[in-house]
């Protein structure tokens, strides 16, 4: 009864209905393993990149995403490889993470103007610090920093899931 009031068996149905119809999207068998089929996705993976590299771009909606019907050549983006590096106190930083002038050392840095590198700035005291800090804290990390600006900002932070609150008034980088 149980069974037949959570619609577990129409569930069931639908799920195995959309995978036979991705199987037969892909042009595969439906008796692949979990194994084969994350070989076959990875190999897929290889093969678009290629294509991508030639300028071969595989619109999903052509009349929307190039509506000219132009040849689109993907650009490349100017971005270094994300590799652990080692802050000035010996520690890993998160993967890509780059410190600021001052953050792992632990000197004062100059409060930015503008909200954005304020956000920044914050994120990263929170992220090379060894312990959860408070609004107090970190306006002590900064000249010209108020407790008040700062706090705010942390509790935005928390809301937009970059930092996390620990233990009172104290603050954590996620």
């Amino acid at each position: 009864m149980i069974h037949e009031q959570g619609l577990v068996s129409v569930l069931k149905q639908i799920h195995d209905d959309l995978d036979a119809a991705v199987f037969e999207a892909y042009g595969w068998p439906v008796s692949l393993t979990d194994e084969e089929i994350l070989e076959r996705l990875v190999a897929l993976n290889a093969e678009r990149a290629a294509e991508e590299q030639r300028g071969l771009i595989r619109w999903l909606r052509p009349e929307f995403q190039n509506p000219s019907g132009g040849k689109t050549i993907q650009p490349e983006l100017d971005i270094e490889p994300e590799e652990e590096e080692v802050a000035a106190t010996g520690k890993k930083t998160k993967r890509g993470a780059k410190p600021q002038a001052g953050v792992a050392a632990g000197k004062k840095t100059s409060w930015p103007k503008k909200l954005p590198e304020q956000f920044q700035m914050v994120v990263q005291r929170l992220q090379a610090a060894e312990k959860p800090l408070t609004a107090a804290d970190l306006a002590k990390a900064f000249t010209k920093a108020k407790e008040a600006d700062i706090a705010e900002l942390l509790e935005t932070l928390v809301t937009l899931g970059k930092a996390r609150p620990v233990k009172g008034e104290r603050y954590a980088a996620v």
